[in-house]
């Protein structure tokens, strides 16, 4: 059995591709503890590639060691969750192309890494609109959460989308309210409250689309399932 935070890396070349990675992983590994993997492990994070380092000191790393796109593409090739983690809060987001959108997303493995990379990296890169989109329709867990995370990212960081951009994003938010799966249904909720959070008009139309959620939830409980298609 491998020691906690070891991987496979996805790719050695992409590992040794940045010669610091070496150093910020035993960084890593004397930063973590024992008791913060359990007390991750409690939240539901999988821990089996972790060392056990708060966020917090991983956001103080990433501010020493400033924006790289290539560190953040050898990091996250380890396959370690903190240096996972660290990819997002370093990559560069214009750098960022839709093919690695796709590959990182397909890597996802933790609600935690899920969110990061979505609210802290891929909700400002070029293609986040668009993959916003495609993800909430797909059904992958980790991949449809990661598109609902991506709009709340966006809801909260893309300051100059107008509100007719977000309107259009509620009909995908109702469906995915009716998705079974826990980390899904959260993301949901979390989508429409921070659209809700924009402005009074955003906030109007989040209220009204969840009361048609809601109304479609009771018809579903009453064994009605007429009517209830988002539109």
């Amino acid at each position: 059995m491998s020691a906690p935070g070891k991987r496979t890396p996805t790719s050695a070349m992409e590992v040794i591709a940045d010669g610091r990675v070496p150093a910020i992983l035993a960084e890593l590994r004397g930063l973590g503890s024992a008791r913060n993997r359990a007390g991750m492990a409690r939240y539901g994070i999988d821990v089996t590639h972790a060392f056990g380092v708060p966020v917090d000191a991983l956001r103080k790393i990433a501010r020493r060691l400033g924006t790289s796109h290539e560190l953040a593409r050898s990091l996250w090739a380890t396959g370690n969750h903190e240096a996972r983690l660290l990819a997002c809060f370093v990559d560069d987001p214009d750098a960022v192309t839709a093919a690695q959108l796709e590959a990182w997303a397909a890597d996802f493995d933790s609600w935690d890494v899920c969110d990061q990379a979505t609210t802290s990296l891929f909700d400002r890169t070029p293609h986040a609109w668009a993959t916003a989109r495609a993800w909430t329709t797909r059904d992958e867990a980790w991949v449809k959460r990661g598109g609902f995370a991506l709009i709340a990212g966006l809801a909260n960081h893309d300051r100059t989308a107008p509100d007719g951009a977000f309107l259009r994003l509620l009909p995908l938010i109702e469906r995915g309210a009716f998705d079974d799966r826990n980390f899904v249904k959260k993301a949901v909720n979390w989508a429409l409250r921070n659209v809700g959070k924009r402005n009074l008009a955003l906030h109007a139309a989040a209220i009204a689309r969840a009361e048609r959620i809601l109304a479609a939830a009771r018809r579903r409980a009453g064994g009605d399932r007429g009517g209830d298609a988002a539109t």
